[in-house]
C-alpha cells in the first residue's frame, strides 16, 4: 500500500425502500453497522420523507457518528441511502463524506458510491469547462454531475443514469433515490458487489453485501448483473439491462479473498467457503512439518481452517485481536498506525510456545506489519515460524476502488519470496498461486475474475498517469500558497 503494510477497505453502499413512512433511519443505520468492515473514516445517512430530504453525515464509525439524538432528529420516510467510506479517490475529510444531496432543476438527488472511475479527471475538467463548480474532491460528485446533466434532458432519473453508465468508466456499484425511487446500480465489468432483498413486511432493501441484508431481516432475492440498474418505487421492482453483456465479467477477486465477511455470499458464491478453500490450495502447494495452524485474525481465519482441514493439522487459536481496534490503515499518520499495532494483536503464549507453526495471513504488502506479528510470535516462544499466505504476491498498482497505488511500496516488486521470506524473519514463505486465486469461488468462474493487482492484467485502460488524487493535491498546495499555472 501506499504507506502502510495493510490492503485499504473499500466502501459501503446501502439504501431501503418501503411502502409505508416508517423509521427507515434506523434500518439503514443497522445495514452501515454490518458493512463497517468496508469502510472506517466516514458515513452518512439521507431520509425522504415524501420528497424532503435530511441528511447527516461526518467523520467516524458508524455507531459514534449516529447517536439516538442523531438518528431522531432524521426522522420518519419511505426511502433512505446510507453509506460507510474509506477513501480511494478524496481525501479522508468530512465534506468528502457520503451521500451526497444534490438540489437541480428537476428536483433532488442522493447519492451513495462504492469504485473508482478511471477517467474521473477527464471528466471533472470536462464538466468544469461548463461551468461545474465541485465541492469535493472524490470520484462520486463527477458521478453526480455525470447523472444530472443527463437528468436535464432525459425523460426520467433511471434513463439519466442508464445514459451516464456509457460515460462512466471504472468500477462503481450506486445506490440512489430520486424524490419517489430507489435506483441501485453496478458497473458494466461488475468489479464491485450489489445485491437485493425483500423484509417481510414489505420493504425493499439494497446492499454491497447479503450481510446488510440479513441484519435488517430481509431475504436476499439476487445479485445485480453486471452492467444493471434496479428501480424501485411504487410499482415495484423493474430491472433496465441496456449494458448487461456488453464487456467482459471481470468481479473484484479480492473481495473474497479480504474485503467482504465472510458471512456474505457474493455473485451466488460463500464467501466464507471462498476462503477454505483458499487454504486448501495453499497447504496442496506449500506444505509445512508443524504442530499447529494459526491464522491472524479477522481475514486470516477462515484460510487458516481449510488449511488445516486439508492438512491434518490441528487448528488453534494462537492470537488474540483487541476488538475495540480498527483495522490499522484507518489511523491517519504512520507514527498512529504503528501504535495501533502495537496494540492490536497478542499471542497466546499457552498456545504457541514451543510450537512450530503455520501462520496464515491474507496478504503483504510492506512487510512492516507482517514481520511484527512474526517477533510477537517468537517472543511468545514460537519454535518455528512458516507464512502462508492466502493471496498472490502484489505486484501491480489497483486503479477499481483497492487503494494500492504505488509499485516502490509493494515489498513484492522489489524482492523474491526468499528475499522476503528473510526480511520478515520467518522459516518459510509460501503464497496463494494464480492459478489458485481464481478458483476460489469455483473453477466455472474462474476467467471472470479481475486479477490485475497480481499479473498486471487489466481489464480496462488505464487512467492517465500521475492522476490519482490529483485534485487533493491542489488543495493542499493551495493551502501552502502554492501558485498554480
Amino acid at each position: 500500500m501506499a504507506f502502510q503494510d495493510q490492503v485499504h477497505e473499500e466502501c459501503g453502499v446501502f439504501g431501503v425502500y418501503s411502502p409505508e413512512t416508517c423509521d427507515v433511519a434506523s434500518t439503514t443505520y443497522y445495514g452501515l453497522f454490518s458493512l463497517q468492515h468496508r469502510g472506517q473514516e466516514s458515513c452518512g445517512i439521507v431520509v425522504n420523507d415524501d420528497g424532503v430530504f435530511s441528511a447527516y453525515k461526518d467523520l467516524g464509525l458508524v455507531n459514534d457518528v449516529f447517536t439516538p439524538q442523531i438518528l431522531k432528529g432524521l426522522g420518519t420516510g419511505n426511502i433512505a441511502v446510507g453509506h460507510v467510506r474509506y477513501s480511494t479517490t478524496g481525501e479522508s475529510d468530512r465534506a468528502n463524506a457520503q451521500p451526497i444531496v444534490v438540489n437541480h432543476i428537476k428536483g433532488r438527488m442522493a447519492l451513495a458510491h462504492n469504485g473508482n472511475l478511471i477517467n474521473t479527471h477527464e471528466l471533472r475538467e470536462e464538466l468544469e469547462l461548463n461551468g461545474a463548480i465541485f465541492h469535493m474532491t472524490s470520484d462520486t460528485e463527477v458521478i453526480s454531475y455525470v447523472i444530472i446533466r443527463e437528468r436535464l434532458h432525459a425523460p426520467s432519473i433511471e434513463e439519466a443514469v442508464n445514459r451516464a453508465i456509457g460515460r462512466l468508466k471504472g468500477a462503481y456499484s450506486l445506490v440512489l433515490m430520486s424524490p419517489a425511487k430507489l435506483i441501485a446500480a453496478r458497473d458494466p465489468h461488475g468489479f464491485r458487489p450489489l445485491c437485493y432483498g425483500k423484509t417481510a413486511d414489505g420493504r425493499y432493501v439494497v446492499a454491497s453485501e447479503t450481510c446488510a441484508l440479513h441484519a435488517v431481516s430481509a431475504e436476499p432475492i439476487r445479485d445485480l448483473e453486471p452492467g444493471e440498474i434496479l428501480v424501485i418505487d411504487k410499482n415495484g421492482v423493474r430491472s433496465i439491462r441496456d449494458h448487461c453483456g456488453k464487456v467482459p465479467t471481470t468481479r473484484c477477486v479480492f473481495e473474497y479473498i479480504y474485503f467482504a465477511r465472510p458471512d456474505s455470499v457474493i455473485d451466488g458464491r460463500s464467501v466464507h467457503a471462498a476462503r477454505l478453500k483458499a487454504g486448501e490450495f495453499l497447504a496442496l502447494r506449500h506444505p509445512a512439518d508443524a504442530d499447529l495452524v494459526v491464522g491472524v485474525p479477522d481475514s486470516g481465519l477462515d484460510a487458516a481452517l481449510g488449511f488445516s482441514r486439508a492438512s491434518g493439522i490441528p487448528y488453534e487459536i494462537g492470537m488474540i485481536k483487541n476488538k475495540y481496534i480498527g483495522r490499522t490503515f484507518i489511523a491517519p499518520g504512520q507514527a498512529a498506525r504503528e501504535d495501533k499495532v502495537k496494540i492490536k494483536l497478542n499471542p497466546v503464549a499457552e498456545v504457541v510456545a514451543g510450537k512450530r507453526i503455520v501462520l496464515i495471513d491474507d496478504s503483504i504488502v510492506r512487510g512492516t506489519t507482517c514481520r511484527r506479528i512474526v517477533e510477537l510470535l517468537r517472543e511468545a516462544g514460537a519454535k518455528e515460524i512458516h507464512m502462508r499466505v492466502s493471496a498472490p504476491p502484489f505486484i501491480r498498482p489497483c486503479y477499481y476502488g483497492t487503494d494500492i497505488d504505488s509499485c516502490e511500496n509493494l515489498i513484492a516488486c522489489q524482492y523474491s519470496v526468499e528475499e522476503i521470506c528473510r526480511q520478515i524473519g520467518a522459516d518459510s514463505l509460501g503464497y496463494l498461486s494464480l492459478e489458485d486465486v481464481v478458483r476460489l469461488s469455483g473453477d466455472d468462474r474462474a476467467g471472470e475474475y479481475c486479477t490485475a493487482c497480481f499479473s498486471g492484467n487489466y481489464p480496462t485502460e488505464l487512467p492517465t498517469a500521475g492522476r490519482k488524487n490529483y485534485y487533493d493535491q491542489k488543495i493542499s498546495e493551495r493551502k501552502k500558497g502554492s501558485v498554480f499555472i
